[in-house]
């Protein structure tokens, strides 16, 4: 490791689901993370539903008013945190697990989450570090190359989501070591 890098304590999942995809415009209904070790295992878990405005919630597309109310999760809104506090909250949970070293983000597509993270949670954003670990190019990279799929549930729940990624990633990373 070159000596400028410092090794990370742990790994930082995280799933946010949203009004919609375009991270300038649409807002984070829900978070959740997962604090994971080097053997992938929860070493802390935290979600919460977000609070938005009735208009904001009116002006999802159909696909998310169909899934969210299908999920449950429309209905947890109003008794949820706002976008300033799940900021803060999400940067307090990088601070007390990696310090002053920045969290490497993993997910599925974590790119889109990370563009919502990095228009609305600013303090969170601070905290992250520019790499990320996206268990959707291994799945790109088993499928093409192996024939090899992941059953997925796709609960669209943020907690419920995270759990199916790391269990993908392990999957994934089962096959290369067998």
């Amino acid at each position: 490791m070159p000596p400028n890098e410092t090794k990370q304590p742990y790994f930082l999942w995280l799933d946010l689901e949203m009004t919609g995809l375009e991270a300038t415009t649409d807002r984070i209904l829900e978070a959740a993370v997962i604090v994971s070790n080097h053997d992938w295992e929860e070493v802390f878990l935290w979600e919460s539903a977000v609070v938005q405005p009735k208009e904001v919630l009116a002006g999802m597309n159909e696909w998310c008013q169909t899934h969210h109310k299908e999920s449950g999760l429309l209905d947890r809104i109003p008794t949820g945190i706002t976008e300033a506090e799940l900021d803060e909250k999400l940067a307090d949970i990088v601070s007390n697990h990696w310090g002053e070293v920045p969290a490497i983000l993993c997910g599925n597509s974590i790119h889109q989450d990370r563009k919502f993270v990095d228009q609305w949670l600013p303090q969170f954003a601070s905290k992250l570090h520019y790499r990320m670990l996206d268990v959707s190019s291994f799945k790109v990279a088993f499928q093409e190359l192996y024939d090899l799929r992941f059953e997925k549930k796709n609960a669209h729940r943020a907690l419920d989501d995270i759990r199916e990624s790391i269990t993908e990633f392990r999957f994934y990373l089962e096959r290369v070591a067998s």
